[in-house]
């Protein structure tokens, strides 16, 4: 079994590692063939509109199944091959039906890879921050490693990197545990309405959509804003590195630190959410490719804490049984809805009121999240109502 516990650890290098070299370039790549700033954000923004429905779909599929390796496979399977359209085409019409596809195909991986995860160490020594520490060094090695290639070959030749990527990735898929709860469930009758009973979950959910809206901007739109100051394809692919890297010590002391239970990892979101308004004003203020490159540190803490807790709470607070869905209802939150206005607004904003004003709004929006974090400890703490335990992992 240990085995198969380094097969997860090499799979999250290498897919992470394949997204992160679509994610970090797609945008240059799209810009190089003549799309502008806001084409490009209505594009990115047709992936959290289709999540919206893959998402949910995908989950339900791994808990109605019980394989959640076999709905993986099937996943990258499709969004390598719709992927080698995408590059074949310059063709506005064919690209954004294609990533319409791809995305259906795409948003839903990591969700699943953390279900995986959460349902293979259940009832044992290992933490989830151990494994998913490796697909942030996966992502922030091969992000820096593509940059200086991409220099020389061309950002019109991503296809050969992300294609490469996501065939290796496939090769250790068929490695992974399939992925089922331990957790045996008593035969009685329940709906996955039970998914949203807990009303602090539900609020949860919403202020994650407010702190994930300027993360999603700076997500798609940082490449472009590195180039609009002189930095170069090695540039981006280091902002990337250093937004990613740092994610390994910080994954590894909340596994070891981090209390599981409501209150503490609510109170850990206001903290959070005070440091989401410090990165965006930074970049907001930023002058060069490299202070971006400095500012993008604070990814680390920011995303890193935010995705690490929003994980382990909803496999708190959800029903162990429907743990798939959950962590899919989790990813439409910060990588789906949250998509949708960030790929429109953000670059609207960026095309007509410059980068600063996108990263502004940010600020604004990071201000909401401490109120709202702050608000939802007090509640929680005067009614009791959340579900107090400890997370798998």
């Amino acid at each position: 079994m240990k085995g198969s516990y380094n097969v997860i650890k090499a799979f999250n290098f290498f897919i992470y590692g394949a997204l992160s070299v679509y994610s970090t370039f797609f945008a240059l790549y799209l810009q190089k063939i003549g799309w502008s700033t806001l084409e490009i954000g209505t594009l990115l923004a047709g992936g959290p509109i289709v999540s919206i429905i893959a998402n949910p779909l995908w989950g339900y599929l791994s808990d109605r199944f019980r394989n959640i390796r076999l709905v993986i496979l099937i996943m990258m399977a499709g969004a390598t091959v719709i992927m080698q359209v995408v590059f074949l085409t310059q063709s506005y019409t064919v690209i954004y039906t294609a990533m319409l596809f791809f995305f259906f195909f795409q948003m839903p991986m990591f969700s699943q890879t953390n279900s995986l995860i959460l349902n293979a160490i259940e009832g044992t020594k290992y933490k989830f921050g151990s494994f998913r520490l490796w697909g942030s060094m996966g992502w922030a090695v091969l992000a820096a490693a593509s940059g200086p290639i991409i220099g020389v070959i061309g950002v019109e030749r991503l296809w050969i990197l992300y294609t490469a990527m996501m065939v290796i990735s496939i090769v250790f898929a068929f490695g992974l545990p399939k992925g089922e709860s331990k957790i045996v469930v008593k035969t009685e009758k329940t709906n996955y309405r039970s998914i949203f009973a807990n009303r602090a979950f539900l609020f949860f959910l919403l202020l994650g959509l407010v702190l994930s809206i300027p993360n999603s901007m700076n997500h798609t739109f940082i490449a472009l804003y590195i180039a609009e100051l002189g930095g170069q394809a090695d540039m981006i692919g280091w902002a990337a590195f250093f937004s990613s890297i740092f994610e390994i010590p910080v994954f590894l002391l909340l596994d070891r630190y981090l209390k599981r239970n409501t209150k503490t990892m609510i109170f850990c979101m206001i903290f959070i959410s005070v440091l989401f308004i410090i990165r965006w004003a930074l970049m907001a203020g930023a002058a060069s490719g490299m202070q971006i490159i400095f500012v993008q540190l604070l990814h680390c803490v920011t995303f890193g804490g935010f995705y690490y807790i929003g994980t382990q709470l909803t496999a708190l607070l959800v029903p162990a049984q429907y743990r798939a869905s959950g962590q899919a209802v989790y990813a439409l939150i910060y990588g789906g809805i949250s998509g949708m206005a960030a790929g429109v607004i953000g670059g609207w904003l960026f095309q007509n009121m410059g980068a600063q004003s996108m990263y502004i709004s940010g600020v604004i929006l990071a201000a909401i999240g401490v109120v709202g974090f702050a608000a939802l400890y007090v509640m929680v703490r005067r009614s009791g109502v959340a579900a107090e335990g400890t997370a798998a992992g």
